[in-house]
């Protein structure tokens, strides 16, 4: 079965008034629009268009017996469109999602409270894949020899001189990290960043340039100097990164498709004027320095590949343009057009076209699913 889903986009105020609009081909509202959600969960269920006018999330149940298709899916899939940067965070791993979450329902916290870290017992790993023509995030710790260059060249005001000694601790970026969450006194904040903003240093011009914009946007903000310690990334269109549990990271701009675990936990670390829990924060970090976690797709013949992050949760198919592709479904798919109009047949022979921002529901008895070639798709299911 392949069924039309479609969902609202959410008006967060980071969204690009522009970059949804554009790619659906119509008229912008003028308000921002964030993000939309093409999945089951509660806090924005998308509409199943079989007649009945249900949501995903009662659709799934009542239709798991008699489809094989989950009660719940275990991956969310979005349209994500940054028109200024998100907040930082990081997301735990299953285990400390579990010890987390039983350990807050035992000290009676509101699920709904703003100090609530942990509103389920799941990890919530994703990949991002770019499809505006660059697409600007912060993903992990740079290497701290470099980091270290990059502070050497701010000055010697105070609160430098203080950044630069935590860099050279044992522990260097939890400890940095700490101070700047933890310690700092908004004045220090606006010394480094008054520092970075002011500083010319050609190997790092565009990070340089984000502290400027970011603190724009964010005045003062300890993250604008959290940003600094990561790197800093410029995906291409159809590049991806993967943030797998542990990993800072931050969406800055652009727009893309974006898949992950299905939970609500997240650890913000700056960037947000919401409630920052530092000592929970520094305990999921991984303050291991790394290159940008690049995720490449495995060709699956023909226009399609699969990124496939080794997870059980998801992996995402990709079908281009230009030739016919087929993917096999690892279990209930999601298929979404982001360019062009593609016809998408399953293994019974139903046809679906799909055209950009429009969706729709895969059941795994239509394996393998086919595209005509006409557009481009990308295809949630279940991961390894």
């Amino acid at each position: 079965m392949l069924i039309a889903i479609s969902n609202t986009p959410r008006d967060y105020a980071w969204g690009s008034p522009t970059l949804l609009p554009d790619l659906e081909g119509r008229e912008p509202t003028g308000a921002p629009e964030a993000e939309v959600w093409f999945g089951d969960h509660p806090g924005s269920p998308a509409a199943v268009h079989d007649g009945t006018d249900r949501t995903l999330d009662e659709w799934l149940p009542a239709a798991a017996a008699e489809r094989g298709v989950p009660a719940k899916l275990p991956y969310l899939l979005k349209l994500l469109a940054a028109g200024a940067p998100l907040s930082i965070q990081v997301h735990p791993s299953k285990e400390q999602a579990v010890e987390g979450f039983a350990r807050e329902e035992r000290a009676g916290i509101p699920r709904d409270a703003a100090e609530r870290n942990y509103k389920d017992d799941n990890h919530k790993p994703e990949v991002i894949v770019a499809l505006s023509d660059t697409f600007t995030a912060l993903a992990g710790l740079r290497d701290l020899e470099r980091t270290r260059a990059l502070v050497d060249a701010l000055g010697d005001a105070p609160a430098v001189r203080t950044l630069r000694s935590r860099l050279a601790d044992g522990d260097a970026l939890r400890s940095a990290i700490g101070w700047l969450l933890g310690e700092a006194e908004r004045a220090d904040i606006e010394q480094i960043v008054d520092a970075a903003a002011s500083a010319e240093v050609p190997e790092f011009a565009a990070e340089l340039a984000l502290t400027r914009s970011l603190n724009a946007a964010y005045p003062a903000d300890p993250g604008i100097v959290v940003a600094l310690l990561m790197n800093l990334v410029e995906l291409r269109r159809g590049e991806a990164i993967f943030v797998p549990a542990g990993v800072l990271h931050a969406y800055v701009a652009g727009l893309g498709v974006e898949i992950m675990a299905a939970s609500d936990n997240v650890l913000r670390g700056g960037l947000t004027p919401k409630h920052i829990d530092v000592s929970e924060l520094l305990s999921l970090v991984d303050f291991r320095p790394a290159e940008p976690p690049f995720l490449r797709p495995a060709a699956t013949g023909g226009t399609a590949e699969v990124f496939a992050p080794g997870i059980d949760d998801f992996a995402l198919g990709h079908l281009g343009a230009g030739a016919e592709g087929r993917v096999d479904l690892r279990g209930v798919a999601i298929a979404l057009g982001v360019a062009g109009e593609t016809v998408l047949t399953g293994a019974s022979g139903q046809s679906i076209t799909v055209r950009p921002g429009q969706a729709a529901l895969v059941t795994p008895d239509e394996s393998p699913l086919v595209a005509d070639g006409g557009g481009e798709v990308f295809v949630a299911m279940p991961g390894a």
